[in-house]
């Protein structure tokens, strides 16, 4: 009898040994695991699955390391900076919001080093919004206890990117048409900081608008737009005749 209790009692010994030792061993991995670095975004490069947005059913998504997406002279008027130039892209891919970050830090400060912070203005056409996961695995002795495999493999919110297709516009910059050569080099610059191909285009749009040149000078010159901002105002001929004289006399 005394035998077998002296069993047990090794035995339970053993199991608080064990046990002890797991949970050590799943402190150091978790603080392995955290002192990680990114995944490469070359594993997201290619639009695979839906689109995965934030939502209620998505949640712990962090926060897109591109925050800003108009810079330089924002507020600049329509009539300032008729020329336009695009940053196109040439695959239907995925482009992380820290690739788009790089391309904006890169152009802006070309652009601001060269010909002025006020001499262009360039907005972010794309925006971060899908979610991409990671199935984090323990890659060290003794972890093939702690991880269950390909079992539960749908994996935890890890970043954002920006699904974009074949002729979508990723950058574009309005500014003077004496600029036009800093402006290219700029966008020239950008593409180093993203995968796949891209084409720089010179638009033939006045700016931000969807007017061509010819048209946005005839419109200009008849009154029948005026500006509003970056973009222009339709003054339509329609409606009381007391509207209508109050838009000719702001154009």
């Amino acid at each position: 009898m005394d035998g077998h209790m002296d069993g047990l009692i090794d035995h339970r010994f053993r199991l608080l040994h064990i046990a002890s030792s797991s949970h050590s061993t799943l402190g150091q991995h978790s603080t392995i695991l955290s002192a990680m670095g990114r995944r490469p975004a070359r594993c997201y490069r290619y639009c695979k699955n839906k689109p995965y947005p934030k939502s209620r059913f998505c949640r712990g998504v962090p926060d897109a390391k591109l925050r800003i997406y108009d810079l330089g002279r924002k507020k600049a008027p329509v009539d300032d900076f008729p020329l336009c130039i695009h940053l196109v892209s040439n695959e239907y891919e995925q482009l992380s919001a820290e690739a788009l970050e790089a391309g904006r830090i890169c152009c802006n400060k070309y652009m601001a080093k060269t010909s002025g912070k006020d001499s262009f203005h360039m907005r972010i056409r794309v925006h971060p919004f899908h979610v991409t996961r990671i199935n984090k695995m323990l890659s060290c002795a003794g972890a093939d206890r702690l991880q269950t495999g390909m079992r539960g493999a749908f994996g935890k919110p890890n970043g954002l990117v920006a699904r974009v297709n074949i002729g979508q516009i990723i950058f574009s910059v309005r500014s003077k048409d004496n600029n036009k050569a800093v402006v290219v080099e700029a966008l020239r610059r950008c593409k180093y900081k993203f995968p796949g191909q891209q084409k720089i285009i010179v638009s033939k749009n006045w700016g931000f608008t969807k007017l061509t040149r010819e048209e946005f000078v005839e419109a200009r010159a008849e009154g029948k737009i005026r500006n509003d901002g970056c973009h222009v105002k339709y003054l339509s001929t329609k409606g009381p005749l007391k509207t209508y004289f109050r838009q000719a006399l702001k154009a």
